[in-house]
């Protein structure tokens, strides 16, 4: 049941924050000692993310504006790449004393990283805002691990998502997406065998590790949840990971062989020309592809092939954690940060950009503006909720700290490439890998 909110439009957001409004978003006090009037000093933001291309630059670069327009300084300083570089980025300002004041932080890392360096208390900011209340239990638990909030979450992905070229549907005579792998591998050879290039991918390590959470997800999402989720030792060795690696041994046959080391969003023209068939992504896909000037009509999409038959739901939810800081124009920029990204219009303005889906469970996707992938994942989440579906990104940082998730992409991308390594002596390494990285 949606609970009714009364809020104002993005233009009124933009034009109308006052600082009162700031201040009573924020609450009397936010856990900060020493805290500044945020009507004395002009706030300012320092944040680090992975951000800084495509649509996902789009859309941080539009939070910026927001926070511009609405009388802050904002200073972002991007670390493209792997989570692992960002991270790395943050570690050292850490360690150096100066953290940022914000910074993407995602799944089990919350916890983690909160134990390295002081955060902000933003129990007050969430009760005034009465966002707990629109966003998932699951979620919430992530961004509050030891009982307080201390990061909030702004979009929701489903991984497991499949786009698939109008063009080159429409060459093989094909009218809907796979549901099943046995499906998808029919449909891919059917494309093999006209000339196109049944999966697009790019190269880089998230994108190969996603593709084998995304076959192990549509084999068995009870077997994720117990080999990627719990590191269940029996289940790791199991027929469902081995099958896993087995459909990504397929994938990988379907692949372009010259592509490697590079964003798959170099291949969204060929894929839109019908060159590419099928692309296994999140929903920023759609970002991507809409940002690169095409339209809906060049595309389908829905959710990956899932043998049971029942929805299931790769989760990946973008949140930004904050750094407490002794500078009173931080201070006050964390304030205004806090109440801009848990409003409902910064977070459709952002989903709008991305192809993502607001983390509020109060967004009414239904009018203009949304797609069918974004009602589909909406809905998609929804029903996987009820089939007791839904599992966390490994690739993404969602569902392990961050040196078991590179230890365990470390044997994906080795197997994605090489083609002399067999399914059940990668199915080995990954637990050997996943062992050592404990």
């Amino acid at each position: 049941m949606r609970v009714p909110l009364k809020r104002p439009s993005m233009g009124e957001t933009m034009a109308n924050l006052s600082r009162r409004s700031v201040l009573a978003a924020s609450g009397a006090a936010w856990a900060l000692p020493g805290m500044a009037r945020a009507d004395t000093v002009k706030p300012r933001l320092t944040v680090i993310s992975q951000w800084s291309a495509g649509s996902d630059g789009a859309a941080i670069t539009a939070l910026g504006k927001l926070f511009e327009q609405n009388g802050g300084i904002w200073q972002h300083n991007p670390v493209p790449g792997f989570t692992t570089e960002m991270m790395n980025k943050l570690r050292a300002e850490i360690m150096s004393g100066d953290p940022p004041a914000a910074s993407q932080l995602k799944g089990p890392e919350i916890a983690a990283w909160s134990k390295i360096a002081p955060t902000v208390d933003l129990d007050d900011a969430v009760a005034a805002a009465g966002y707990e209340k629109f966003v998932a239990p699951e979620l919430a638990a992530l961004h509050k691990p030891y009982g307080h909030w201390i990061a909030l979450p702004l979009q929701l992905y489903r991984i497991n998502t499949l786009f698939a070229s109008k063009k080159a549907m429409d060459k093989v005579g094909a009218t809907k997406l796979p549901a099943t792998w046995a499906e998808f591998n029919a449909l891919a050879a059917k494309m093999q065998a006209a000339g196109i290039i049944p999966l697009a991918n790019g190269g880089i390590r998230w994108d190969d590790g996603m593709k084998w959470e995304i076959a192990l997800n549509g084999i068995s999402p009870a077997a994720y949840r117990k080999a990627v989720m719990q590191l269940d030792a029996g289940t790791l060795m199991g027929p469902e990971v081995l099958a896993a690696f087995e459909q990504t041994r397929k994938l990988a046959d379907w692949m372009n062989p010259s592509i490697a080391a590079q964003s798959w969003s170099v291949q969204v023209a060929p894929f839109i020309r019908g060159e590419l068939g099928m692309v296994l992504m999140g929903g920023w896909a759609q970002g991507n592809i809409i940002n690169g000037g095409f339209t809906f009509a060049d595309f389908m999409s829905g959710p990956a092939p899932q043998d049971n038959g029942k929805a299931a739901y790769i989760m990946n939810a973008d949140a930004f954690i904050l750094w407490k800081q002794k500078a009173p124009d931080l201070q006050a920029g964390q304030l205004l940060f806090a109440k801009l990204v848990m409003e409902l219009s910064t977070q459709e303005m952002y989903s709008h950009i991305t192809g993502s889906i607001p983390v509020r469970t109060d967004a009414d996707l239904s009018g203009q503006g949304w797609s069918d992938a974004q009602r589909s994942s909406a809905q998609g989440l929804k029903d996987a909720v009820k089939e007791n579906q839904v599992v966390l990104s490994l690739a993404h940082n969602m569902a392990q700290p961050n040196q078991i998730t590179a230890a365990m992409i470390d044997v994906l991308t080795e197997f994605v490439h090489n083609k002399d390594l067999k399914p059940k002596e990668a199915q080995q390494r990954l637990a050997d890998a996943i062992d050592s990285a404990r």
